[in-house]
């Protein structure tokens, strides 16, 4: 078996030098091949299910012989855990569908789909600056992703089973530009439900650009509730992702390392009432894992509703195009 802390120590300190440059793009997309490995065990050697709030269900190692895959560090679903779409740090756009067997378990990647990102002035490029995409949300056929270095949140048109292409250009986000650190800008854009009472508004938050105090820059965007609010940061967690619950709940994903104890990740869980304007907010965490666990560099994070009504939780990672470290697709069943 894998020494799986080595290889996560391995894997984040090599990733700066181990990543390549992007390959060149052409522009139009392009069918990429993915291969698939189950995991059905998130906890390596335990047949335990429940971890925290949250129910196991299944989950996919995804390697292919394209060199522009992978780098995911952010997912969305176009419908109930079925078709996606996906956007990497290294510039592109994914979609595919993932296939299930008969109990419900993610067993496949089908119809992956890879194609460049445009930048703001919809032109392709292969700086990394200009096209480090990690965070992204759907909502009335946009895709609206948000860029860390050259910081922005850019919107994209999307129709059918086509690929985001131009974008129509770019939004505010309320927190001051001087603010936001070089390499760890917005991993997080979100739309709370329309029910709820933020009333659908666009909530952005900050990998680690920290207030005097060592908080967390975070901004609901759009709406009577507009304005700026802090996420207490805590154990050197980094923020990568995040998603709403139906009841306006916000779900942030994080991850740490250290020497000591190699990659970890962590979910909060924010209630609905404590997100506003000048608030700095806690949460309760309700998910934690070490390299004990099925786990690398995780990055991105969507929420859907199954057939059942349960709540499902898919996360991915970001291999850094290293040989160190994997694309993982895992996915979780809420226990309220």
């Amino acid at each position: 078996m894998r020494d799986n802390r080595l290889c996560g120590i391995i894997a984040v300190l090599a990733a700066a030098w181990l990543s390549p440059t992007q390959t060149s793009q052409a522009g139009e997309p392009q069918a990429v091949d993915v291969n698939t490995r189950q995991i059905s065990r998130f906890k390596i050697g335990s047949g335990q299910k429940r971890f925290g709030a949250l129910e196991f269900v299944g989950g996919l190692e995804l390697t292919s012989p394209a060199g522009n895959f992978g780098s995911m560090s952010a997912i969305r679903f176009v419908d109930r855990g079925s078709r996606f779409i996906a956007v990497t740090d290294s510039g592109f756009w994914m979609r595919g569908t993932i296939k299930r067997d008969a109990e419900g378990k993610p067993v496949s990647v089908t119809d992956m789909r890879m194609a460049p990102i445009r930048n703001g002035k919809g032109k392709l490029s292969e700086e990394k600056r200009e096209t480090d995409a990690e965070g992204l949300a759907l909502r009335d056929s946009v895709a609206t992703a948000s860029f860390e270095r050259a910081h922005r949140i850019t919107d994209y048109p999307f129709e059918g089973e086509d690929l985001p292409d131009r974008p129509t250009g770019n939004s505010g986000f309320v927190v001051p530009r001087h603010e936001l650190r070089y390499n760890k800008g917005f991993e997080t854009i979100a739309f709370a439900p329309r029910a709820s009472r933020l009333q659908g508004a666009k909530v952005i938050v900050s990998e680690r650009s920290l207030d005097p105090a060592g908080n967390i820059f975070a901004a609901i965007t759009e709406g009577p509730a507009k304005g700026i609010f802090f996420v207490k940061r805590s154990d050197a967690f980094d923020i990568t992702d995040g998603a709403f619950l139906p009841n306006g709940d916000l779900l942030l994903l994080e991850r740490h390392f250290s020497m000591a104890r190699g990659v970890a990740m962590r979910m909060r869980r924010f209630k609905a009432e404590t997100l506003r304007a000048g608030a700095t907010v806690e949460g309760t965490v309700i998910v934690s894992a070490d390299m004990s666990y099925q786990i690398d560099n995780m990055e991105g994070l969507d929420v859907w509703q199954n057939e059942d009504g349960a709540m499902m939780l898919s996360m991915v990672s970001d291999d850094n195009h290293s040989i160190l470290q994997r694309n993982l697709y895992l996915e979780f069943r809420l226990v309220e």
